[in-house]
């Protein structure tokens, strides 16, 4: 039955999927693969080597370059005019949301519905081009991301890699605290609740143990546009984030915070969270500390863009382009005193599996194409914790691969056009 659903699932979309507990096994057990290209993308220095040639064994890269060994007896895949770069890695998703009234999904909508609904969202990704993703919060379906994620390393559903979170955290009466319903009803926040450092603790300590890989919190929220200024109040002060800091690191894992503006970027850069997600308003004393401590920056301009392109009304579009003007203005600032940027798209609000527009964003914002392929490889690889293991095409790295249409190092919008997709040497669309 299961088998039968994922094919239904791959005839509907169109393209050639492989069966993940099939591709799983082949790729560990199956011939070579050797795959031929017009070009393929050194990501360290933004060489294109032409042709490209990458040859796999199981699940990892052997041999990469413009002539690869053919042993005898390997599959050769020949993608033609295309350019092969590293899979891609989006550090913001949201897999349990879709677009439409975020509160309102999360009020009518049952986890199980949530959990299949972020099972499908992973797909989606996957055949975009993204083979490792970091899920920033399930938004009211708790540990729910859990069983998402080993579902996908045990090869049950197809997906990208993942590092999860669990429920974001958040104080009372805070940015995701269903604060627009009637109270009457005692709507449920989005967020786990947590209003000073021993909770913080103690929520934190809930959520590893329920399967998290890191945590997520809010830390400024909501925000208005004063004076061409973006204002956003704190929801926890350095000290806070300071003990949510080192409890993480107890046991090797880390903060990342949704922080847009000052003083909360700064109580988090000081507190020393792993990244800052949104950070449309850095101060120049945070973005010291983030080069310094190589704290990330991850923008996340496609929500925006897509808020604004589908708003309620004139006045609301306004304020979301203005969002997004202020945005572009402090990045070209980020991006001249060295922050370290990856690329995140905050995917879910609008259709999983578009989200490579960020990378269009990023260089129409002022970053170099490579720069912007760059933030999503390599960078997502070392935020994500697989640094050296994926975000380059390079011998003993797992073979995470995409096929575009055209060179990303020229027309960035290439990423928007992925043909071929291979994870962990399966194959997943050709």
């Amino acid at each position: 039955m299961y088998r039968t659903f994922l094919t239904i699932l791959s005839l509907a979309g169109g393209v050639s999927v492989a069966l993940p507990l099939a591709a799983q096994i082949s790729a560990s057990s199956a011939r070579p693969i050797v795959l031929h290209a017009a070009g393929l993308v050194e990501i360290e220095t933004g060489r294109m080597i032409a042709p490209g040639e990458v040859l796999i064994r199981g699940e990892r890269i052997v041999e990469a370059g413009a002539s690869v060994t053919h042993p005898a007896g390997a599959e050769t895949i020949d993608l033609g005019s295309r350019t092969l770069v590293p899979g891609l890695i989006d550090a913001h998703v949201h897999l349990f949301l879709h677009p439409g009234a975020e509160d309102l999904q999360t009020v009518e909508e049952s986890v199980p519905q949530r959990t299949i609904q972020a099972c499908l969202n992973a797909r989606d990704d996957l055949m975009a081009g993204f083979t490792a993703e970091r899920d920033l919060g399930t938004e009211g379906a708790g540990a729910a991301d859990t069983a998402v994620r080993n579902a996908i390393d045990h090869g049950l559903i197809p997906g990208p890699r993942l590092r999860i979170s669990g429920n974001a955290i958040d104080i009372l009466g805070g940015h995701e605290d269903a604060i627009h319903f009637n109270p009457a009803q005692h709507v449920l926040s989005n967020a786990t609740y947590a209003n000073n450092a021993a909770e913080l603790v103690e929520v934190i300590r809930q959520q590893y143990k329920e399967g998290a890989d890191f945590t997520k919190i809010y830390q400024t929220g909501r925000d208005s546009v004063v004076n061409g200024r973006l204002v956003t109040p704190y929801q926890y002060t350095e000290e806070e984030l300071a003990a949510a800091v080192k409890e993480a690191a107890r046991v090797g894992k880390y903060v990342a915070v949704h922080a847009t503006a000052e003083p909360g970027t700064l109580y988090a850069a000081r507190a020393g969270v792993r990244s800052i997600e949104h950070a449309r308003q850095l101060g120049d004393e945070t973005m010291r500390l983030m080069k310094d401590r190589g704290i990330f920056a991850v923008p996340t301009f496609v929500v925006v863009e897509y808020f604004a392109d589908h708003a309620a009304t004139p006045a609301a579009a306004a304020y979301e382009r203005q969002i997004l003007k202020l945005h572009a203005e402090n990045f070209r600032r980020q991006l001249a005193e060295g922050v370290p940027i990856a690329m995140g798209s905050d995917v879910g609000p609008f259709p999983h599996g578009t989200q490579a527009r960020e990378f269009a964003l990023m260089v129409q914002f002022g970053m170099k194409p490579l720069a912007a392929l760059q933030a999503g490889t390599l960078n997502g690889a070392k935020l994500l914790g697989w640094e050296g293991q994926v975000g380059a095409i390079k011998p003993g790295y797992l073979a995470d691969i995409v096929a575009v249409d055209g060179n990303p190092l020229e027309d960035i919008s290439a990423l928007q056009r992925v043909t071929f997709v291979m994870k962990g040497g399966a194959v997943y669309k050709k």
